[in-house]
């Protein structure tokens, strides 16, 4: 597995990608998956993916080896279709994609392809470190500490980055910052962002384990995402997120990992409990939304095929027209009054009057 972490070298990010206006954000980086995939979900060889974004007349190095992951497929090599493009190929562009994608770049998980030296595994191990280190837990997720100038500071300092400078690599890393909204992962909120990003954390690792050989039980998802420090990477960690994310690995788990995007997985999983699934498919493509009853933040975009498995995991699924126009308020005013037309409908009443409950609180 990626673990080395002894070299961190800029590799191409030193070079200009030519983002645009900070308005855009990382819009470029859409369109580039949109295209290089040709709007599907579904893995990619690499060869194909250039070729097809050439037309775009923009360099495709940096989309290709810091933000999406590689992995060879019966000796071709292939650019992987997971968590990140899914977003990408499922939603319009947004700022929810972009917090997604600067996560992807932080994690940096992005495979192996031919030619590739053996730090290009994790490219951009002094954004990760800058990250884990300076921003979670010594900044606390105040980034307005966060500049190009500290960034510098704390790359050059580090016996481990193998470079002759790191001003330019500093001023891109902080420009790529602030068009990926670092500051907004200060949040302690579940978001739906962190929520998309969990799943493509575990897809990274998965997949990563795999150029090994190296199988992943499922059972061993939560402490992957606690080895590779998943909770500092993707924001200011807090109690609610923590509580969801064991709700997302079962979630994750019972769509069938990154097999979620492959239809001929996700029948079988659900045969036995979805014999109508081929019609499901037929009838409408567009991705479902798997709410979890306890927080109506746990809200997280899903293939349309893994709707019943996520039922199974314990979570409400939402149709794609809810999905697009969710509102968490109502969800729980509607779930507030199922709750006490369930408790009527047993007969089960109070035993004790407003007053008396308001007195025992107000002891001491």
């Amino acid at each position: 597995m990626a673990t080395n972490l002894d070299e961190w070298k800029p590799g191409s990010f030193t070079k200009n990608y030519s983002w645009g206006e900070r308005s855009a954000g990382l819009l470029q980086l859409h369109e580039s998956i949109r295209v290089g995939f040709n709007g599907e979900v579904k893995d990619v060889p690499r060869r194909v993916y250039r070729k097809r974004v050439a037309a775009l007349k923009r360099p495709d190095y940096i989309p290709i080896n810091f933000f999406l992951f590689n992995k060879s497929i019966k000796g071709v090599d292939h650019i992987v279709a997971d968590e990140l493009v899914f977003q990408a190929i499922t939603e319009e562009h947004s700022a929810r994609f972009d917090k997604l994608a600067l996560f992807a770049f932080n994690f940096s998980f992005v495979g192996k392809w031919s030619g590739a030296s053996p730090d290009q595994r994790r490219p951009a191990l002094w954004s990760y470190f800058y990250v884990h280190d300076r921003v979670a837990r010594q900044f606390r997720w105040n980034t307005n500490l966060v500049s190009a100038n500290d960034i510098e500071i704390f790359v050059s300092s580090d016996s481990r980055y193998k470079a002759k400078t790191a001003r330019k690599l500093s001023t891109n890393l902080n420009y790529l910052y602030s068009i990926g909204r670092l500051s907004e992962f200060a949040s302690p909120r579940v978001e739906r962002w962190w929520v998309d990003a969990l799943f493509l954390a575990l897809d990274r690792l998965v997949e990563d384990r795999g150029l090994d050989g190296l199988v992943t039980p499922e059972t061993q998802f939560p402490s992957l995402l606690s080895r590779f420090d998943f909770q500092q990477i993707s924001g200011h960690r807090s109690i609610e997120k923590d509580l969801a994310a064991k709700h997302l690995v079962t979630l994750y788990t019972a769509c069938g990992a990154r097999g979620r995007f492959s239809d001929d997985l996700v029948k079988d999983r659900t045969a036995l409990l979805l014999p109508e699934v081929e019609w499901l498919l037929a009838n409408d493509q567009r991705p479902q939304g798997a709410v979890h009853p306890t927080n109506p933040s746990i809200l997280k975009s899903i293939p349309r095929a893994c709707a019943m498995l996520a039922r199974y995991a314990g979570f409400e699924v939402i149709d794609a027209d809810e999905l697009a126009n969710f509102n968490p308020e109502e969800f729980v005013r509607r779930h507030t009054r199922e709750a006490l037309a369930n408790l009527r409908k047993r007969k089960i009443r109070p035993t004790m009057s407003a007053d008396e409950l308001m007195k025992i609180t107000r002891e001491k």
